[in-house]
């Protein structure tokens, strides 16, 4: 029998066996988060600026006051309300992807400092090898963003491909653009 490789493609049917995990609202069946409700949405586009179809976007924060929801976190059993800050979604014909999620606080760095609040985004699609991992930054929070120690080693000229924009109330706009000009910035870990 042959086993695939960690070098082989995921797709074309990566969502078969994760969509059962998908969640798009983190907030649903949660008591009192602290922090009210943000949308995020926005677009995963190819280098060509076309949709991406067929992908897969992943969310994994904190809780309103820094604590992440999973074992390792030394605070974890001071927890928000069963707030468990993994989301996943499929992205829609048009690439577009929709979160209803909290504003996560600020967690400690490598170095002790605070990191500015942000989601940790993985993307997956269909002729990835690997997939791609980024992050997500509040627009609201330019002081903190700027003390940052994962922007402050992106270069000035690319760091709003990482912080999202205000739109109506309560929502934010993120997209997430593959390759080109306006690439958001991927980190390899």
């Amino acid at each position: 029998m042959l086993y695939p490789t960690s070098s082989q493609t995921v797709g074309p049917y990566l969502h078969i066996g994760l969509s059962g995990l998908n969640r798009d609202d983190l907030t649903a069946g949660c008591g009192d988060l602290g922090a009210a409700p943000v949308v995020i949405e926005g677009r995963v586009i190819d280098g060509e600026g076309n949709p991406v179809p067929d992908g897969m976007v992943e969310i994994w924060q904190a809780d309103a006051r820094g604590v992440y929801g999973h074992p390792d976190d030394p605070r974890h059993d001071e927890g928000s309300a069963g707030f468990g800050g993994f989301g996943r979604v499929a992205t829609q014909p048009d690439g577009g992807f929709r979160f209803t999620t909290i504003k996560p606080g600020r967690v400690p760095a490598p170095d002790g400092q605070l990191q500015a609040p942000h989601l940790v985004v993985s993307v997956f699609m269909r002729g990835l090898l690997k997939h791609l991992s980024t992050r997500m930054y509040f627009p609201d929070e330019a002081g903190a963003n700027e003390a940052d120690w994962i922007l402050a080693k992106v270069p000035a000229h690319r760091r709003g491909t990482l912080v999202a924009t205000a739109a109506e109330a309560g929502v934010l706009r993120w997209n997430i653009v593959l390759q080109g000009s306006e690439e958001t910035v991927f980190f390899d870990i």
